[in-house]
């Protein structure tokens, strides 16, 4: 019989959370099954707004949470524990530690992990009360997905400790290609330098201070979002205000993640608030320099030979980094870092050896 491990996610919707936890069930081993649970929406539209569920929804559970705490999906997220019987439960974030971590114990399930993969919203004195609870009564194992998240969890929890394990991408998946085929493929023009943005279009990810930046760069850099989100609409229109709709490519949801970072010749992530990102580890793994905001752990995510960190919100200061990775011929390739510190084997590895780990008391 397969060791059996249940992920819970807030929501199967494409994302950083949400693509490595189908990782875990996209790379399992002969002797393990992966199941997901997503603590909101249902399995048709999820399918349809995301298309690489297909190939694993017989493994896919969908819990359509209402709004405010939701005794009722408690409920049923404990049935589905019991009839799936696995071996450890493991959470991301704090909706999906509170559901899923209830029901492991009331389950009798004796190994629940939790990965904390970003520390900002600890801010907010209602979700660390919250997230202070729920460890205490839950007990799992706590891991962090980067230093950084480590020790803002250690300073707003004091008995949080951590194991850190920081999240890793696929470099057999993610590898170096010919740029003019990328762009070929996905419709984006020759002759130019490209820079571009994978990420949802929420105020948190910054979009509108790389649009800025775009404005002070010279007009042979042009720009390739990948991604939907709320502020698509607006970003559109500050474009088009800015004189820039013809250098700026909105893309959309793009399933060949690979191709779209092969098609780059700098690759930008402007946010505001972040994790530990799994967007700048996929570009490098491709061959393609970084520039990030200094944020969250961001700095873990960025190879020190080629990449640049800027400040958030500093969108003159965004648009020289750029120009300077640009103008740059690097002798060294980003993809070497990710091999050697960020593959995600290694990290699945790791995470394995927690279930052999003792059990908390």
């Amino acid at each position: 019989m397969p060791k059996r491990t249940l992920h819970v996610v807030q929501h199967l919707s494409p994302g950083g959370i949400e693509s490595l936890a189908l990782e875990f069930k996209r790379l399992e081993n002969a002797d393990e099954e992966t199941h997901i649970v997503s603590l909101e929406g249902n399995r048709a539209d999820m399918i349809a707004k995301w298309p690489r569920l297909v190939e694993h929804r017989a493994h896919l559970h969908f819990l359509n949470k209402k709004g405010g705490f939701d005794f009722i999906l408690l409920v049923k997220l404990w049935r589905l524990v019991m009839q799936i019987k696995p071996a450890a439960v493991h959470t991301h974030h704090i909706g999906p530690l509170i559901y899923g971590g209830l029901a492991a114990r009331l389950s009798g399930v004796k190994c629940v992990i939790h990965t904390e993969h970003d520390a900002w919203h600890l801010a907010s004195d209602r979700r660390r009360r919250v997230q202070t609870l729920a460890l205490a009564v839950l007990k799992p194992i706590i891991v962090a997905d980067a230093d950084w998240v480590a020790e803002r969890l250690l300073e707003k929890i004091p008995f949080a400790r951590s194991k850190v394990i920081p999240n890793g991408v696929d470099t057999r998946k993610f590898n170096i290609g010919e740029r003019y085929l990328a762009r070929r493929d996905l419709g984006l023009p020759e002759g130019i330098r490209l820079v571009g943005c994978a990420a949802r279009l929420v105020e948190e990810k910054g979009l509108d201070v790389l649009v800025q930046a775009m404005a002070l760069v010279p007009e042979d850099v042009h720009l390739a979002i990948a991604g939907d989100g709320p502020c698509k609409s607006a970003l559109q229109q500050q474009a088009a205000a800015s004189g820039l709709s013809k250098r700026i490519h909105f893309l959309g949801h793009v399933e060949q993640m690979a191709c779209f970072y092969q098609s780059l010749d700098v690759f930008c992530l402007p946010s505001r608030h972040e994790g530990m990102p799994l967007s700048p580890l996929e570009a490098q793994a491709c061959g393609v320099p970084v520039v990030v905001t200094r944020v969250g752990g961001t700095s873990e995510v960025v190879c020190p030979d080629t990449g640049r960190l800027v400040e958030a919100g500093d969108a003159p200061g965004l648009a020289d980094c750029l120009q300077q990775v640009l103008g740059q011929k690097p002798l060294l390739s980003p993809r070497e870092f990710v091999v050697k510190k960020r593959e995600i084997r290694d990290m699945l590895q790791d995470y394995r050896s927690l279930q052999l780990a003792p059990v908390k008391g």
